[in-house]
């Protein structure tokens, strides 16, 4: 398809100006029909937060996604543009651009008052039509709507009378297209109040200028309700003109957490290759970020982001590529040991309230890990509090184990254990392989994921307090409970 390149020939095409909400109202109408993907990447939503954007598109909505951090709100704002025309035609130079059959800035209607038809058209796409505005308290109604340019005035030898001298913002030169104003609640009260008759009437005002500009723009905001009370607020007025207020949330389930995090994060193709992930630790993973969520530690206001899950699942893939580097391993499967390395990912990604500061960062971090353990052990094994307070000692599956610790055995698994000793200590441990092989006799385990399993069986039984576990600069210690409470001879 040849695109016009004047005016007359745009017009001979037959092309119709439409506003930019009625234009992503028919397009999503479109995809709609043809059970096309509206947002792709956005997983979690399908039943809550799309099915409510789409509904705010149709009716020809400015929209406010309020969420907490890592709900996927700038994502979802971005993928609007995928709603517009592929390409849209504006007078050739204009700055608001300008619809060639419905021009609005002065040097628009003067181009086509000197040329008509032979006014040149040039053609936009969809990509350039999307403006987006981190809101901070520095932002000024001049970035937003505009100034009077000196400079301008200087060059072209004009008054300030003449409104040529102005300087268009962000908002005007976003003109036919989509402006997003991320973290509207840090914008300032009185920038908030240029924005009324903008998202009302259209009207702006500059420096004593008063234009009367028909904008056509569809409004995205984004913010986070924790806001409201810490930084700023959304003012009521502003409230009362954005049309759909959206609320997103954090995955349902674990099996959605899962998908989120393996399609976010970043790997290096030669991570993959060397380093496989049982899926046991992907579950572990998201786990431990529901149990932020819930934790009385952590600040449930602010939030725990998706983030954490994704940029934690990269901290422990580098750390087992790291320890099979060191060791010399070819390949290697992840480890329960290896989550002491995605510690770093959780500390800075949770806001601890009064008794968390009093644990530590660290400290919350570990009791998180321990919790996500403790769930994946009680999920595929025996509760062995239960067993024991059966009080029948023939029917303890941990019995052949508790005996091998009790006899004052110590099991240590380094960090950087090659494969060979990693195997090996676990091997060392009397009934423990028999303990998962047969407890689990109805799944096909591979090597990997036996030595996984069992691992997991003695970092259960020490969350459990059957077993002590002592963590030392490099590894990790385990041995019987009792073992405290005498001195080293005893053993």
């Amino acid at each position: 398809m040849s695109l016009a390149k004047t005016l007359g020939e745009l017009k001979a095409s037959g092309y119709k100006s439409r506003s930019v909400k009625q234009e992503l109202r028919e397009n999503l109408i479109k995809k709609l029909k043809n059970k096309e993907e509206v947002f792709p990447g956005i997983i979690g939503f399908d039943d809550s937060v799309l099915p409510d954007i789409q509904r705010a598109v149709l009716s020809r909505h400015s929209i406010l996604l309020l969420g907490l951090r890592g709900q996927a709100k700038t994502r979802i704002a971005r993928l609007l543009v995928n709603l517009l025309d592929e390409y849209m035609p504006v007078v050739a130079g204009s700055e608001l651009n300008d619809d060639p059959l419905a021009p609005i800035s002065r040097y628009a209607v003067d181009l086509i008052k000197q040329h008509g038809d032979d006014t040149p058209v040039a053609w936009v796409h969809r990509d350039d039509r999307y403006v987006e505005k981190l809101a901070t308290p520095d932002v000024s109604v001049a970035d937003l709507i505009g100034d009077v340019d000196p400079i301008k005035a200087a060059t072209l030898k004009l008054t300030y009378a003449d409104e040529r001298v102005i300087h268009f913002g962000l908002v005007p030169r976003a003109h036919r297209g989509l402006f997003v104003i991320n973290e509207l609640p840090d914008l300032q009260a009185r920038i908030q109040v240029s924005l009324f008759n903008i998202l009302q009437e259209g009207d702006i005002q500059i420096r004593g200028f008063k234009l009367r500009l028909p904008l056509d723009i569809q409004f995205v905001f984004t913010a986070n309700p924790e806001d409201y009370t810490n930084r700023g607020s959304i003012i009521t007025p502003l409230k009362d003109r954005i049309q759909s207020q959206i609320l997103t949330h954090y995955p349902k389930t674990v099996d959605i957490a899962k998908a989120i995090t393996k399609q976010e994060a970043d790997l290096v193709t030669s991570q993959a290759e060397m380093v496989e992930v049982d899926e046991l630790l992907n579950t572990m993973l998201e786990q431990l970020a529901f149990a932020a969520r819930e934790s009385e530690y952590i600040d449930e206001k602010s939030g725990v982001s998706a983030r954490l899950s994704i940029t934690a699942l990269e901290n422990l893939i580098s750390t087992a590529e790291r320890r099979a580097l060191l060791a010399g391993d070819k390949k290697t499967t992840a480890r329960i040991t290896d989550f002491w390395g995605v510690v770093p990912a959780i500390t800075g990604k949770v806001e601890l309230v009064y008794e968390g500061e009093q644990e530590g960062a660290y400290g919350v971090a570990m009791k998180l890990l321990g919790q996500s353990i403790k769930t994946s052990f009680l999920e595929l094994f025996p509760n062995p509090d239960e067993v024991e307070a059966s009080g029948r000692s023939d029917s303890d599956p941990y019995g052949i184990i508790r005996a091998f610790f009790s006899g004052g055995n110590v099991v240590e698994l380094l960090n950087d254990a090659s494969n060979k000793e990693y195997e090996a200590a676990l091997d060392g441990v009397a009934g423990l392989r028999k303990f998962v092989t047969g407890h689990l006799h109805d799944r096909k385990l591979s090597k990997a994921e036996t030595y996984l399993l069992m691992e997991l069986v003695l970092q259960g039984l020490a969350e459990m307090e059957v077993l002590n576990k002592e963590s030392m600069n490099n590894s990790l210690s385990f041995r019987d409970v009792l073992a405290d409470m005498f001195g080293e001879e005893d053993f």
